[in-house]
């Protein structure tokens, strides 16, 4: 039996007017370098923070703010996430 002919069909490209304009990964800058260092700081910070928040019984790092020790330490730890979603 006669095998039939394959059609070639052309690979379709959107118009140029409305292809929108989207940077690669070559064209962007790397990351500084401050940027990682900062956010393992903040991460160890906060941690640090925390552990010697609960090991002394909310005696330190500061008594006065009671429980605003954990938004200390809590924040830290979320400003590093913020630091690292921007990192590339």
């Amino acid at each position: 039996m006669p095998k039939s002919q394959v059609r070639k069909k052309k690979v379709y490209t959107p118009p140029t007017d409305v292809r929108p304009t989207t940077t690669t990964a070559a064209t962007r800058k790397p990351s500084p370098v401050w940027l990682p260092v900062s956010a393992v700081a903040l991460i160890v910070f906060g941690i640090g923070w925390l552990v010697v928040y609960y090991l002394s019984e909310q005696e330190y790092p500061v008594m006065s703010w009671g429980y605003w020790n954990l938004a200390v330490g809590f924040g830290a730890m979320v400003a590093s996430l913020i630091l690292l979603s921007r990192w590339r």
